[in-house]
Protein backbone atom coordinates (compact mmCIF):
# COMPACT_ATOMS: atom_id res chain seq x y z
CA UNK A 1 0.00 0.00 0.00
CA UNK A 2 2.96 2.49 0.63
CA UNK A 3 4.05 1.36 -2.57
CA UNK A 4 1.63 2.86 -4.85
CA UNK A 5 1.56 5.97 -2.90
CA UNK A 6 5.26 6.25 -3.20
CA UNK A 7 5.18 6.04 -7.22
CA UNK A 8 2.20 8.21 -7.73
CA UNK A 9 4.25 11.27 -5.80
CA UNK A 10 6.93 10.37 -7.82
CA UNK A 11 4.94 10.52 -10.91
CA UNK A 12 5.27 14.41 -12.32
CA UNK A 13 2.62 16.27 -12.52
CA UNK A 14 0.76 16.58 -15.99
CA UNK A 15 -1.45 19.65 -17.18
CA UNK A 16 -4.31 19.25 -17.49
CA UNK A 17 -6.33 19.55 -20.97
CA UNK A 18 -9.43 21.34 -21.56
CA UNK A 19 -11.52 22.68 -24.43
CA UNK A 20 -13.70 25.64 -24.41
CA UNK A 21 -17.41 25.37 -23.24
CA UNK A 22 -20.85 27.63 -24.43
CA UNK A 23 -20.67 30.97 -23.08
CA UNK A 24 -16.87 31.98 -23.85
CA UNK A 25 -16.69 35.17 -25.26
CA UNK A 26 -13.34 37.05 -27.93
CA UNK A 27 -13.78 40.75 -28.10
CA UNK A 28 -11.68 43.76 -29.75
CA UNK A 29 -12.21 47.26 -29.50
CA UNK A 30 -10.54 50.34 -30.66
CA UNK A 31 -12.16 53.84 -32.13
CA UNK A 32 -12.62 55.37 -35.29
CA UNK A 33 -12.72 58.66 -35.70
CA UNK A 34 -12.79 59.02 -31.98
CA UNK A 35 -15.82 56.83 -31.83
CA UNK A 36 -15.04 54.06 -29.58
CA UNK A 37 -15.71 50.27 -31.29
CA UNK A 38 -16.76 47.28 -30.16
CA UNK A 39 -16.56 43.58 -32.07
CA UNK A 40 -17.21 40.16 -31.41
CA UNK A 41 -15.80 36.92 -32.88
CA UNK A 42 -18.64 34.65 -31.91
CA UNK A 43 -16.64 31.71 -33.92
CA UNK A 44 -13.66 31.08 -32.29
CA UNK A 45 -12.45 27.93 -30.36
CA UNK A 46 -10.02 27.61 -27.21
CA UNK A 47 -7.71 24.11 -26.58
CA UNK A 48 -6.31 24.43 -23.32
CA UNK A 49 -3.60 22.41 -21.39
CA UNK A 50 -2.63 24.32 -18.12
CA UNK A 51 -1.31 23.38 -14.65
CA UNK A 52 -0.61 26.74 -12.88
CA UNK A 53 2.24 24.81 -10.80
CA UNK A 54 4.17 23.34 -14.02
CA UNK A 55 3.90 26.47 -16.41
CA UNK A 56 6.56 24.66 -18.45
CA UNK A 57 4.06 22.12 -19.81
CA UNK A 58 1.41 24.53 -20.80
CA UNK A 59 -0.70 25.12 -23.81
CA UNK A 60 -2.92 27.59 -25.29
CA UNK A 61 -4.60 27.55 -29.29
CA UNK A 62 -6.73 29.59 -30.14
CA UNK A 63 -8.37 29.58 -33.64
CA UNK A 64 -10.52 32.55 -34.94
CA UNK A 65 -13.12 32.38 -38.18
CA UNK A 66 -12.48 36.04 -39.46
CA UNK A 67 -15.75 35.65 -41.40
CA UNK A 68 -17.77 35.59 -37.85
CA UNK A 69 -16.31 39.09 -36.76
CA UNK A 70 -19.13 41.53 -35.99
CA UNK A 71 -19.41 45.12 -34.43
CA UNK A 72 -23.32 44.39 -35.13
CA UNK A 73 -23.05 47.54 -37.95
CA UNK A 74 -23.28 46.44 -41.15
CA UNK A 75 -21.17 49.19 -42.81
CA UNK A 76 -18.23 48.26 -40.38
CA UNK A 77 -18.98 44.98 -40.62
CA UNK A 78 -18.58 44.56 -44.53
CA UNK A 79 -15.36 46.73 -44.67
CA UNK A 80 -13.76 44.93 -41.64
CA UNK A 81 -14.42 41.66 -43.37
CA UNK A 82 -13.28 42.82 -46.57
CA UNK A 83 -9.35 43.52 -48.60
CA UNK A 84 -8.69 46.47 -46.52
CA UNK A 85 -9.11 44.84 -43.21
CA UNK A 86 -9.16 41.15 -42.37
CA UNK A 87 -9.61 39.63 -45.94
CA UNK A 88 -11.70 36.90 -44.94
CA UNK A 89 -12.27 35.56 -48.21
CA UNK A 90 -8.31 35.16 -48.91
CA UNK A 91 -7.35 34.48 -45.12
CA UNK A 92 -10.44 32.31 -43.50
CA UNK A 93 -8.90 32.09 -40.34
CA UNK A 94 -6.47 33.40 -37.43
CA UNK A 95 -4.69 31.70 -34.92
CA UNK A 96 -2.68 32.04 -31.43
CA UNK A 97 -0.73 29.53 -30.04
CA UNK A 98 1.15 30.27 -26.73
CA UNK A 99 3.81 27.68 -25.38
CA UNK A 100 5.65 30.18 -22.84
CA UNK A 101 3.65 31.02 -19.75
CA UNK A 102 5.32 32.95 -16.82
CA UNK A 103 3.34 33.45 -13.49
CA UNK A 104 2.47 36.97 -12.74
CA UNK A 105 0.94 36.56 -8.74
CA UNK A 106 -2.23 36.42 -7.36
CA UNK A 107 -3.67 33.72 -9.82
CA UNK A 108 -2.57 36.12 -13.01
CA UNK A 109 -0.68 34.80 -15.84
CA UNK A 110 1.20 36.18 -19.09
CA UNK A 111 0.92 33.82 -22.40
CA UNK A 112 3.25 34.57 -24.57
CA UNK A 113 2.29 33.58 -28.03
CA UNK A 114 2.60 34.06 -32.03
CA UNK A 115 -0.79 35.63 -33.61
CA UNK A 116 -0.79 34.38 -37.22
CA UNK A 117 -3.65 36.78 -38.85
CA UNK A 118 -3.55 37.62 -42.90
CA UNK A 119 -0.74 35.60 -43.79
CA UNK A 120 1.60 37.83 -41.03
CA UNK A 121 3.15 35.91 -37.49
CA UNK A 122 3.64 37.91 -34.72
CA UNK A 123 4.62 37.66 -31.21
CA UNK A 124 1.59 38.67 -28.62
CA UNK A 125 1.40 38.58 -25.39
CA UNK A 126 -2.16 37.36 -23.11
CA UNK A 127 -2.53 38.46 -19.80
CA UNK A 128 -5.00 36.43 -17.49
CA UNK A 129 -6.61 35.48 -14.59
CA UNK A 130 -7.26 31.99 -13.85
CA UNK A 131 -10.38 30.77 -12.25
CA UNK A 132 -9.42 27.27 -11.11
CA UNK A 133 -12.22 24.66 -10.27
CA UNK A 134 -13.83 21.92 -12.08
CA UNK A 135 -14.69 24.26 -14.91
CA UNK A 136 -12.42 26.90 -14.46
CA UNK A 137 -12.36 30.26 -16.18
CA UNK A 138 -9.34 32.25 -18.20
CA UNK A 139 -10.25 35.82 -18.37
CA UNK A 140 -8.01 37.84 -20.84
CA UNK A 141 -6.49 40.91 -22.33
CA UNK A 142 -3.96 41.64 -25.13
CA UNK A 143 -3.13 44.64 -27.06
CA UNK A 144 -2.54 43.91 -30.78
CA UNK A 145 -1.04 46.25 -33.45
CA UNK A 146 -2.88 45.98 -36.31
CA UNK A 147 -0.52 47.63 -39.02
CA UNK A 148 2.26 44.80 -38.07
CA UNK A 149 -0.98 41.83 -39.78
CA UNK A 150 -1.19 44.55 -42.44
CA UNK A 151 -5.16 45.03 -40.87
CA UNK A 152 -6.25 48.70 -42.07
CA UNK A 153 -4.43 49.10 -45.45
CA UNK A 154 -4.26 51.96 -47.47
CA UNK A 155 -6.71 54.96 -46.52
CA UNK A 156 -7.24 53.06 -43.27
CA UNK A 157 -3.30 52.97 -42.56
CA UNK A 158 -4.02 56.86 -40.95
CA UNK A 159 -3.65 56.37 -37.03
CA UNK A 160 -5.35 59.13 -36.96
CA UNK A 161 -8.65 57.99 -38.39
CA UNK A 162 -8.04 54.56 -36.15
CA UNK A 163 -5.42 53.99 -33.65
CA UNK A 164 -2.87 50.72 -34.00
CA UNK A 165 -3.39 49.09 -30.48
CA UNK A 166 -6.49 47.26 -30.62
CA UNK A 167 -7.87 45.64 -27.18
CA UNK A 168 -8.58 42.04 -27.15
CA UNK A 169 -10.38 40.35 -24.19
CA UNK A 170 -11.35 37.32 -23.63
CA UNK A 171 -13.43 34.97 -21.62
CA UNK A 172 -13.52 31.52 -21.85
CA UNK A 173 -15.59 29.18 -19.78
CA UNK A 174 -13.59 25.62 -19.78
CA UNK A 175 -14.69 22.03 -19.48
CA UNK A 176 -12.26 18.84 -19.62
CA UNK A 177 -11.38 17.91 -22.97
CA UNK A 178 -12.73 14.43 -23.77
Amino acid sequence: MLLPALLALSIPAVAADYVQAPGSTLAFAGKYQGEVFVGRFPGFSTRLSFDPHKLEGSRLEVTIPMATATTRNADYDGEMRGASFFDAAKFPQATYVATKFRALGSNRYAADGTLTLRGASKPVTLTFEWTQGENPVLFGRAAVQRLDFGVGGGQWADTGLIPNAIAVSTRVLLKPAP
